[in-house]
């Protein structure tokens, strides 16, 4: 583990409102875990067996950083291109795939189960992002086309779904998908007693943004309202909620003329009113976070070809 700074506390942890400083640990530092990715995403925490699994989506492979050994080593390859992860209630991997554009789930045997690859007849176009209701074990996915523009993370391939967001049904494998106007639907997270779920509109122009739904317990969705507005030169990707409703987010510059991103590669967090008040800068665009570590107080950043981590005076929301 390689801290970015000695100093504390890290200039690199941004104080933008006061409400982030009960949030912020004073001697706590930005760590490198491990960098040579090409693109780090999907980041997820198996606390039983200490460590994390993160996407490397261009390599085609899923990778394991051990916690107790501090090293990285492959975890499958061929991923099929796996982007986002998730646990489910019996603690098994719950995977999105470019490449196969499918959702599947790794049984303890190691088996690879198909939840859902097909919508109305037709192939979902690239499942990105993924989460789970805790109340009712219900999947939750993004499906943008980034998987099929190109050989980069996927195989080129016709759209054949618009832009959406889907739920598995856990008792009874059906797919519905509430969601289709958003343009490139990309991370999702649920407010800590699950009467929210937030997404990320990851190609709204001029700005990004986070849309939040009211979401009843029949795992319906309505009273859809704006709650984050990235403002301007900022991109959002994935994000992550903690206990007290604030959000994690992947950010970095969206490349719009005059942007700095030594000012905005990082992660942005939000208030519950979906105020920004801090900023955890990295030298690498982020994609997306996870809380996690032995008292799930560590935030692990998927950053472009680097994974980081930071210890934070709060926890993340456990699914």
């Amino acid at each position: 583990m390689e801290p970015l700074s000695l100093r504390y506390p890290d200039p690199a942890v941004e104080v933008l409102h006061p409400d982030f400083l009960k949030l912020r640990l004073f001697n706590a530092s930005v760590e490198r875990l491990a960098t040579g990715l090409r693109w780090a995403e999907g980041p997820v925490w198996f606390g039983d067996g200490r460590y994390l699994l993160v996407s490397d989506i261009p390599n085609d492979r899923i990778l394991r950083w051990d916690d107790c050994a501090g090293q990285m080593s492959v975890f499958r390859q061929p991923s099929n291109n796996a982007n986002g992860h998730a646990r489910d209630a019996q603690g098994r991997l719950v995977s999105c795939e470019h490449l196969t554009r499918r959702v599947t789930r790794t049984e303890h045997d190691g088996r690879v189960t198909v939840l859902a690859d097909r919508f109305e007849g037709a192939r979902l176009n690239s499942p990105n992002d993924i989460t789970l209701c805790r109340r009712d074990s219900a999947v939750w996915f993004t499906d943008p086309s980034f998987g099929i523009g190109g050989h980069w993370e996927g195989e080129p391939a016709e759209q054949e779904r618009p832009h959406g967001v889907y739920r598995i049904d856990a008792l009874t494998g059906g797919l519905t998908c509430p969601i289709d106007d958003l343009d490139g639907p990309n991370g999702l997270a649920f407010s800590p007693d699950e009467s929210v779920l937030y997404v990320i509109e990851s190609r709204a122009t001029p700005h990004r943004l986070i849309w939040a739904y009211d979401h009843a317990a029949d795992g319906t969705l309505s009273n859809k309202r704006l709650h984050v507005d990235a403002d301007g030169p900022g991109a959002l990707d994935g994000m992550a909620c903690d206990v007290a409703g604030n959000l994690w987010c992947g950010f970095g510059s969206n490349g719009a003329p005059g942007a700095d991103p030594a000012a905005l590669d990082g992660v942005r967090v939000y208030s519950p009113s979906g105020q920004p008040i801090g900023h955890i800068h990295l030298p690498e665009r982020c994609a997306n976070v996870c809380f996690g570590g032995a008292k799930g107080n560590r935030l692990f950043m998927a950053a472009s070809h680097s994974v980081y981590a930071l210890y934070v005076n709060t926890t993340g929301v456990v699914r």
